[in-house]
């Protein structure tokens, strides 16, 4: 059985990470304390940490953290700035220090699949992430964890899987179920190429709502949506004992223009039924394309109204996860 857990990206606003640093943040955030009360009351078997919350922390409150969620499995969410000079030596001492066996990251800020517009600085994006993950899996290694590379809307699953087999034995794959769209793939053709290499699970769902460029992919409960979770369950022979964190899409629609040719620059030859098979699976979760597709964080609402839709969805999908019998 899945270890389901929780991280805090579907309660971004609740926690405080939704509009960090801005005018628009919540003015009372739960912040990690609150978040691991959320976990707790929802009997998670395993929970999911932001680095942020993390590197400001002492090695002494790092192991103070470690003994307090001894219990249960962690992993310690990261990612690359694509910065000159970068390390993931700090995310790595953080993670070993809670006692984490898993650094899970993503390599770059594209979203909605829209890498194509960023043209040559892709590939040295792309370049970066080799050279650092490569560079740092072994110190990871030797730190007792798995580093599992995510597909965070901008790679494909043969790419990710080409990335981590050059990394190596300790570099696998985040497979984040409603991402695969992002990037116009199917769940299950992509779970088919990368099962070997997958080593954590965000559980995500969408509704769609299509447009003339292509199709909005926009935050519903866990299992509520499109996403084939039995189906995707079934592709993963080694998925017992894994972790999976209930991941609640962003506040914020994500628009991926696959009907516009230029959006397909760069990307791998994939079979056309495969298309035909994820829009397929979009269609059977639709919203009417004059809907409103709002989220209370995109029409402006208040404070309290936000973090009571993000409750909402979380609520609705530990119901649904109970259901499966995953819970």
């Amino acid at each position: 059985m899945l270890q389901i857990g929780l991280n805090p990206y579907g309660l971004a606003y609740t926690v405080g990470l939704q509009g960090l640093g801005t005018p628009r943040a919540n003015p009372q955030p739960s912040g990690l304390e609150g978040f691991i009360g959320i976990a707790r009351g929802i009997d998670v078997r395993s929970i999911e940490l932001d680095w942020r919350w993390l590197f400001a922390m002492s090695d002494e409150e790092l192991r103070a953290l470690r003994d307090r969620l001894s219990d249960i499995p962690r992993i310690v969410s990261y990612w690359l700035k694509q910065e000159p000079g970068e390390t993931l030596e700090r995310a790595i001492e953080c993670a070993a220090c809670v006692g984490a066996r898993i650094l899970r990251m993503h390599l770059t800020p594209v979203l909605e699949g829209g890498r194509a517009a960023l043209g040559p600085r892709w590939t040295a994006m792309v370049q970066h992430a080799r050279e650092v993950v490569r560079r740092d899996a072994p110190r990871a290694s030797d730190a007792g964890l798995i580093v599992a590379i995510e597909n965070h809307q901008d790679f494909a699953s043969d790419e990710l899987v080409a990335l981590a087999e050059e990394a190596g034995p300790n570099v696998g794959i985040t497979l984040d179920t409603g991402n695969p769209f992002s990037v116009a793939e199917d769940p299950i053709g992509f779970v088919e190429r990368a099962a070997h290499r997958i080593r954590h699970l965000h559980l995500k769902d969408y509704v769609a709502q299509f447009t003339p460029e292509g199709y909005r992919l926009i935050r519903c409960a866990t299992g509520s949506g499109c996403v084939p979770y039995q189906e995707i369950l079934a592709h993963l022979p080694d998925a017992d004992g894994m972790t999976a964190s209930i991941e609640i899409a962003a506040l914020d629609a994500r628009h991926i223009r696959v009907f516009t040719p230029e959006w397909w620059n760069g990307y791998p030859a994939r079979p056309s039924s495969e298309l035909a098979r994820a829009l397929q699976r979009l269609k059977q979760a639709r919203l009417d394309d004059n809907a409103d597709y709002r989220t209370p964080w995109e029409k402006g609402e208040a404070p309290a109204a936000i973090a009571a839709y993000e409750r909402a969805q979380l609520d609705e999908s530990v119901a649904n996860l109970k259901a499966f019998g995953w819970m």
